[in-house]
């Protein structure tokens, strides 16, 4: 597939900050919200996946949070922000391309955002998907302890090679030995990611470092149609954070896509883009 759809990324003054956002389709279709987790721009929504659920007949918007890509950033390790921004931010997204509801999808961290949209803001939110996340509730498994020994030290940021290779590193082991892991294909994307972001300092810290406060919030308050999509090779938050929850929230659906660790491999689309497009057909409750 080529870039056609794209509608080309534009730089958006949302609350107290600039957000860079991408569109792909069009916007007299329903919304697609793809928010992305820890560290991650928006590329990790890969265009070529972008374009397969624009196909669908769906306007699918792409950004980047704050501290990523070419979004607006801060001093590493002091994030001017709160996760409630965040939350904020894809609100005030939704606004300025005038986008009265959307389907939200969340990947990894970017789950609890979900949730605060979801029970605060019930009324522009179509449907929820979550992605390789997790209640978080206690007694769930921890991180496998091949993760914890495969991700190497941090690198220095102002080496962007080694910043390269410590995030395709990083990418390889959080797929949990996913036989669909392209190695090529990461380096491919971290290497424009690199160049692209204005930051990459605050990038590899200032998400970790930033305020949760104000999460009291619970997924069994979720009323919009759910669909939870999980790995069964997770090394991060293994398969029974997904049948957490998928049980947490009334009436949710899970998709297990075998093979995949932390992330949405290419193999897999075939399996993820039809379940999000029925998913997303659904209309109203």
């Amino acid at each position: 597939m080529t870039n056609h759809l794209s509608n080309g990324e534009k730089l958006i003054a949302i609350n107290d900050a600039e957000l860079c956002v991408e569109t792909f389709g069009n916007p007299a279709n329903p919304a697609v919200l793809l928010i992305d987790g820890a560290a991650a721009s928006m590329l990790w929504w890969e265009t070529e996946l972008c374009e397969r659920i624009a196909y669908g007949g769906r306007f699918v918007i792409r950004y980047d949070n704050r501290d990523t890509g070419r979004s607006t950033n801060y001093p590493p390790g002091r994030p001017g922000y709160a996760y409630t921004d965040l939350a904020g931010d894809a609100l005030g997204i939704l606004d300025a391309l005038h986008v009265e509801r959307a389907h939200v999808v969340c990947r990894s961290m970017s789950g609890g955002i979900g949730l605060i949209l979801g029970v605060d803001h019930p009324d522009r939110v179509e449907s929820l998907t979550f992605v390789s996340t997790s209640t978080g509730a206690d007694g769930l498994p921890s991180p496998s302890d091949q993760l914890a020994g495969a991700v190497p030290a941090e690198p220095d940021p102002a080496d962007s090679d080694a910043v390269v290779e410590y995030v395709v590193a990083s990418a390889k082991a959080y797929s949990g030995g996913s036989p669909y892991f392209d190695e090529t294909a990461t380096r491919a994307l971290v290497e424009r990611d690199v160049a692209r972001t204005r930051d990459i300092a605050s990038t590899l810290v200032n998400h970790y470092a930033m305020l949760f406060e104000g999460s009291s919030r619970d997924f069994a308050s979720l009323k919009a149609p759910t669909l939870v999509v999980h790995g069964d090779h997770d090394p991060a938050l293994p398969l029974p954070h997904g049948h957490a929850l998928r049980d947490a929230v009334p009436g949710a659906e899970l998709l297990v896509l075998e093979g995949a660790g932390h992330d949405l491999p290419k193999p897999l689309w075939d399996v993820f883009v039809p379940a999000l497009l029925r998913h997303t057909g659904r209309g109203r409750r």
